[in-house]
């Protein structure tokens, strides 16, 4: 059975799935592009063989979709969600599932009534991380106690530049939300308390108005505490690091690279400009993950509805921390 697709926003993530969707994913097709530019949407579906519409709902409503992936701005999730749920359609929303612990609140109801309802979740939350061959190799070692019991947990977070109009507080609900969901996952606890410390502001002028690079706590229920550096306008290239302490060794990430130059006598790889390099492999990864439980009618292996929720009050309370000098402050529980 071949699951019909339809993706809502052509911009560069709606762009990327829709073209997985289109051609790297077994037992997938894509029917369907939605976006507010309706050029974009045409350039994009008629690349890709599909078609455009401007109207995210017609989209969710039609008849040659089956499940739906949500890529529009962080501000419109929750809706569509709502949207999708409705219509009883399977999604994949991006990250965050919705820019309040409110409405993604809301969304976690609603999905429960329909679950009660229906038998099965539709919602899945788009946290890739989960499907990155070093995630899951550090959390199988997490898993088997390979590293002891496990004390710390360091992440470093780069990117060559922030986002326009990216705030201190977008970078913790838009950027390093992936580790708020990321850590919990990987240590098997949730969080439930974090701080945001402020440091040195970058003189770069991209990150006017920006605490950039931040520094921020988590502890989790384990009581492991666990860092992270994000740093937006690091200038040099994406990064996303991590390491694992624990009593008997430590295990981090190696920085994926598929060329060694020497050159200019240097020995140097090279860094991805963004995020998409890095996590192709994590995308393909989840998309075909997703078709293939909505094919077999079975559970979705991705991130929940209620895993976004755990995140975005994870956010909400980073959040809270920042404008509260840093203060260690308390994460609601799920």
């Amino acid at each position: 059975m071949t699951i019909r697709t339809g993706v809502i926003g052509a911009g560069v993530m709606g762009a990327d799935h829709a073209q997985n969707l289109a051609r790297n994913i077994g037992g997938a097709s894509l029917s369907v592009i939605a976006d507010i530019d309706a050029e974009r949407a045409q350039a994009s579906a008629s690349a890709l063989g599909a078609r455009a519409v401007s109207d995210p709902l017609e989209l969710i409503k039609a008849n040659d979709v089956d499940a739906v992936v949500i890529a529009s701005h962080d501000s419109t999730h929750a809706e569509l969600v709502q949207a999708c749920l409705d219509a009883g359609k399977p999604v994949l929303c991006e990250k965050p599932l919705a820019p309040t612990a409110a409405e993604a609140r809301e969304v976690v109801e609603a999905e429960r009534r329909v679950r009660d309802d229906q038998g099965r979740s539709l919602v899945s939350v788009g946290f890739m991380r989960r499907f990155d061959p070093g995630h899951l190799e550090v959390r199988e070692a997490i898993e088997e106690g390979r590293l002891g019991r496990t004390l710390l947990l360091h992440g470093i977070s780069r990117n060559v530049s922030a986002a326009p109009g990216a705030t201190s507080e977008s970078a913790v609900t838009n950027s390093a939300i992936h580790e708020l969901d990321s850590f919990p996952w990987l240590l098997d606890s949730p969080i439930t308390e974090v701080a945001w410390v402020p440091g040195i502001l970058s003189t770069s002028e991209a990150a006017s108005g920006l605490q950039d690079p931040a520094f921020m706590m988590m502890r989790l229920g384990s009581g492991v505490l666990a860092t992270l550096e994000l740093f937006l306008n690091a200038g040099h290239g994406y990064s996303t690091q991590c390491e694992v302490v624990g009593e008997h060794g430590t295990g981090r990430f190696l920085e994926p690279a598929s060329v060694a130059y020497n050159a200019d006598l240097k020995s140097y790889t090279q860094y991805p400009q963004d995020w998409r390099p890095r996590f192709a492999e994590a995308y393909r990864r989840q998309l075909q993950a997703w078709i293939h439980s909505l094919q077999e009618g079975t559970g979705s292996p991705l991130a929940s509805a209620e895993d976004g929720l755990r995140a975005t009050l994870a956010a909400e309370a980073m959040v809270a921390s920042m404008h509260n000098g840093g203060a260690f402050t308390p994460v609601e529980q799920v």
